[in-house]
């Protein structure tokens, strides 16, 4: 990780945890990462997903075309690029939430635009007035912008994630 935090926003986290891997040597750093995170979130590490860049500003995520993530044609599964895209946005959002709030998927649309060829990449990203907001406020809600690549250049499948933040404390009963 070497991009700074969000402007005037101290590093939250997931950022202080991700930098704390600078300790390891640079060869091994990227295998720790993905250690690292596939614990946080198991089923990652199920899917075989790589964590590749891990920035506040943008997060770019891998999936290989192995068996175990395969469909009835070859490809990789629907849900598996659902996983890798989600993961992905959930990711960068989780680099940008505040300590006291809480990142939740809202809402994900896909269209699936042509079969996909060999492994993807998803990369996830928010502009910087997006990260301020998510620092400005306890709650709130953002289009992450996503794209996923196959091994060919193209782009299979079209993706819009929405996710919110809350606070992390217990919820308030509402009168």
């Amino acid at each position: 990780m070497n991009a700074v935090a969000t402007p005037g926003a101290a590093p939250n986290r997931l950022q202080r945890q991700l930098s704390r891997l600078q300790e390891a040597p640079a060869l091994v750093r990227p295998w720790v990462r993905n250690i690292v995170l596939r614990r946080a979130v198991p089923f990652t590490g199920t899917a075989g997903l790589r964590f590749i860049t891990m920035e506040p500003g943008q997060v770019e995520i891998a999936i290989a075309n192995e068996r175990r993530v395969q469909n009835h044609i070859g490809g990789v599964h629907a849900s598996a690029m659902n996983l890798l895209a989600e993961t992905a946005t959930g990711m960068v959002v989780g680099m940008n939430v505040r300590d006291d709030c809480l990142p939740l998927a809202k809402e994900l649309r896909m269209q699936f635009r042509k079969r996909a060829t060999g492994g993807l990449r998803a990369v996830a990203t928010l502009s910087d007035a997006q990260r301020t907001a998510m620092q400005a406020s306890d709650k709130g809600e953002v289009n992450v912008s996503v794209i996923v690549t196959d091994e060919a250049g193209a782009n299979p499948v079209e993706c819009e994630f929405i996710w919110a933040w809350i606070p992390s404390g217990p919820r308030r009963s509402e009168t």
